[in-house]
């Protein structure tokens, strides 16, 4: 089995992604990660049917090397699953890694390992970061803020959701942090930005659209599905869930008016009345930048390329210049 993570292998930072292929077993993970997919005509061969599942994980650090280190060091204690990329950005202080690992459909979700890798990589970042210490100018609710599971090749959705809720209950359990549900993951199939919005998510706690230290009431306004009703100031809380494919899509505005950025991302989300399936936020990306940061929810209706036309037309309005924008992991157009 080749080494699970190569620091060498991986670039960081906006617009710089790769799919590290770890996985050494006859499958080539960057070639078959979304769709099960038939041999070419004349080749001859049975569909190869693929049952694989991916998390990405969101933390809150990207300054800190040495707990990104532990975090890493802990997926390598799991080779059957694989970081296949990392995304860094050090203005938002905020780490985003895309776990991937074969299902085998004997084994129950508690079995997994991909919930197994992942619950050691949460618990490694909760043993090395404290969010009183953290500030950055992208939102967070916890050490460990958003954790999704997705269906790839041949899995099932609802087998997303079933390694989702195991993983949400044994860290309510047993590192005592509470654990909201959302998606599939949810009985009710709540969704990602409801609960944000009624744990106060997208309203920074300092100047400068900043985000400093814990941000949550020890007292939530909203009861967990899994662990303690009672907040740690130095944890925070964690949203898990399983949907299908979400792209994450950012487009810089070359502005210092946050007012009027958060006007266009308005405009640009379906919530107000723009694109359809498109979620947008403004957030302040250094001195003289803020970004307009999309999740994609339907990617292959309205992907990337729409989000950057309507961003450069609004801004336009406003003579505004836009820079290109970027993905944040690995686009459903290139797993396909």
């Amino acid at each position: 089995m080749a080494a699970l993570f190569d620091d060498e292998m991986i670039r960081c930072g906006p617009q710089k992604l790769l799919a590290t292929n770890v996985l050494d077993n006859a499958i080539s993970l960057a070639q078959s990660l979304f769709l099960c997919s038939s041999w070419q005509a004349g080749r001859k061969r049975k569909m190869l049917k693929l049952m694989l599942a991916c998390c990405k994980v969101y933390i809150s650090e990207s300054r800190n090397k040495a707990a990104l280190q532990s975090v890493e060091r802990a997926a390598k204690l799991f080779p059957e699953a694989a970081i296949v990329n990392k995304f860094e950005d050090v203005i938002y202080n905020r780490v985003g890694y895309t776990v991937v690992s074969k299902l085998v459909p004997e084994l129950s979700p508690d079995s997994c390992s991909l919930k197994n890798t992942v619950f050691a990589m949460v618990k490694a970042a909760f043993e090395n970061i404290d969010l009183e210490m953290h500030s950055g100018s992208h939102p967070r609710l916890g050490v460990v803020d958003h954790i999704c599971f997705h269906a790839l090749a041949c899995a099932s959705l609802d087998q997303a959701a079933g390694i989702a809720k195991s993983l949400a209950a044994d860290i309510g359990s047993s590192l005592q942090v509470p654990t909201f549900l959302y998606g599939a993951a949810h009985e009710e199939g709540k969704t990602l930005d409801s609960i944000r919005r009624e744990l106060g998510y997208f309203k920074p706690n300092s100047v400068g659209n900043q985000w400093v230290g814990g941000s949550i009431s020890e007292s939530l306004p909203l009861k967990p599905d899994e662990g303690p009703l009672e907040v740690s100031q130095t944890k925070g809380v964690i949203v898990i869930g399983a949907t299908r494919w979400v792209d994450n899509y950012n487009v810089p505005v070359l502005s210092t008016n946050v007012g009027a950025v958060r006007t266009i991302a308005k405009r640009v989300s379906g919530r107000g009345g723009g694109l359809p399936s498109v979620q947008a936020m403004a957030l302040a990306h250094g001195e003289d930048v803020i970004e307009v940061a999309c999740n994609l929810l339907e990617p292959s209706k309205v992907g990337g390329d729409k989000v950057q036309l309507e961003v450069e037309r609004l801004a336009g309005e406003e003579g505004m210049a836009v820079g290109k924008g970027y993905f944040t992991d690995l686009p459903q157009g290139e797993n396909n």
